[in-house]
């Protein structure tokens, strides 16, 4: 790996991680769609597929501003949080149960792209490399939309949806006995 000797660097390191990053989450969430049961998560994942793709094509930019080659290093956090949804979709679980589990695995998905989308603004700032700022400033609003999209879905009809489900099955198993 090349030393990090400038805030430059660090941001080119970052910039090609996130864009790792994406590429992994664009291969991941045809997988979560296909998982999720409640037509408005498959909708959701699908909106964010293409916001995704809109985020991607703004990393490139943000590349040829930068006069550099669009291209990713490994992005092993990504890697693992999406190892993580993985392992959620083969769980045995009631569907809106699995449905709360993909929302938390997306979120937790969202939350790194926020922090990570939150340090390449501030350094493109920093740097004064105004158009970068502002490219990766549109990235980090939609991760942040998507959030709290997330979060309104989860608690208004996903959660519920699950407690109700675990309430249902407690009581076939107490009829059950």
């Amino acid at each position: 790996m090349a030393k990090l000797s400038s805030l430059d660097d660090l941001l080119v390191h970052e910039l090609q991680d996130i864009y790792h990053a994406e590429g992994q989450i664009l291969k991941a969430l045809p997988k979560m769609t296909k998982a999720a049961t409640h037509p408005q998560l498959k909708t959701a994942f699908e909106e964010h597929r293409v916001q995704t793709e809109g985020q991607v094509r703004r990393l490139e930019e943000v590349f040829k501003l930068l006069g550099l080659p669009a291209k990713g290093k490994k992005c092993e956090g990504m890697a693992g949080l999406i190892e993580e949804g993985k392992k959620v979709m083969e769980q045995d679980a009631e569907p809106a149960v699995l449905d709360a589990a993909l929302i938390a695995a997306a979120q937790k998905v969202e939350h790194y792209e926020i922090a990570s989308y939150g340090c390449v603004c501030t350094y493109a700032e920093m740097l004064g490399h105004d158009q970068v700022h502002e490219l990766l400033g549109e990235n980090l609003d939609e991760e942040e939309t998507t959030d709290q999209r997330l979060t309104a879905l989860a608690e208004s009809v996903i959660n519920p949806e699950a407690e109700e489900e675990g309430l249902e099955s407690e009581e076939e198993e107490e009829a059950s006995r």
